[in-house]
């Protein structure tokens, strides 16, 4: 059975958050929320629950596509370094072979799109799920220290177009839930941290191509003679 949370933290409504001591109890009611019509609200649990984010209708390719386009990044920026280097830069006679020689450049071309697709893996799944976040407004509701322990949550966030505070027990017959308001926390919107991550995977792909072509362009040749 679920029970009654309450928090207050300034005039502004943040959500309305349910208590849960069963996963199947949070399955089913994640999926009333999906099925009336709900889209801005999420789950808490302290291990993953199979049949979750079916219930809750969750299907967010953001992570896949940013994948997809870092690793075509990295395959680009991998083939297109050594064809500059061995064909341009620092073309070399190596028995008899032409400079453009595709098939080295397998090896390398396969590693830089692997590295950028793990890093963009990683910049993106942290970018847009706003982590690292030392704040959240949730931590206010009374037991939810327990979400990492042995008690389940479901939130549905006030930004929702069919949030009603009023109707949510009875039309669920959560008989137990009272409201639960806070401050709304607007910098924390998804096309915000939808962004954020979008310009950190950038800035890490600029930084990595920046650093390769800048190697590159050192002639081997000229650094001796330098010295």
């Amino acid at each position: 059975m679920s029970h009654a949370i309450e928090v207050t933290q300034g005039p502004k409504v943040y959500g309305y958050i349910a208590e849960f001591e069963e996963a199947e109890q949070l399955v089913s009611a994640a999926r009333k929320v999906a099925d009336a019509g709900y889209r801005d609200f999420d789950a808490f649990s302290p291990f993953p629950i199979h049949g979750l984010p079916e219930a809750m209708r969750f299907k967010d390719a953001r992570v896949p596509w940013i994948i997809f386009f870092c690793g075509l990044i990295g395959a680009v920026v991998g083939y297109g370094l050594q064809y500059y280097v061995t064909v341009f830069d620092y073309p070399m006679n190596v028995g008899g072979r032409p400079n453009h020689s595709w098939v080295q450049y397998i090896p390398i071309t396969f590693e830089c799109t692997v590295l950028f697709a793990a890093l963009g893996a990683v910049v993106g799944m942290f970018g847009l799920n706003g982590l690292p976040r030392p704040y959240h407004p949730v931590f206010e509701a009374k037991n939810f220290e327990r979400a990492s322990e042995d008690r389940f949550f479901l939130v549905i966030e006030a930004t929702d177009g069919k949030f009603q505070l009023a109707k949510l027990a009875k039309q669920y017959n959560l008989d137990a839930i009272h409201d639960t308001v806070h401050e709304m926390a607007r910098d924390e919107a998804r096309h915000g941290k939808a962004l954020a991550g979008l310009l950190a995977v950038g800035i890490a792909l600029l930084t990595v191509s920046f650093q390769s072509v800048k190697a590159a362009l050192m002639n081997p040749v000229k650094s001796l003679r330098a010295e």
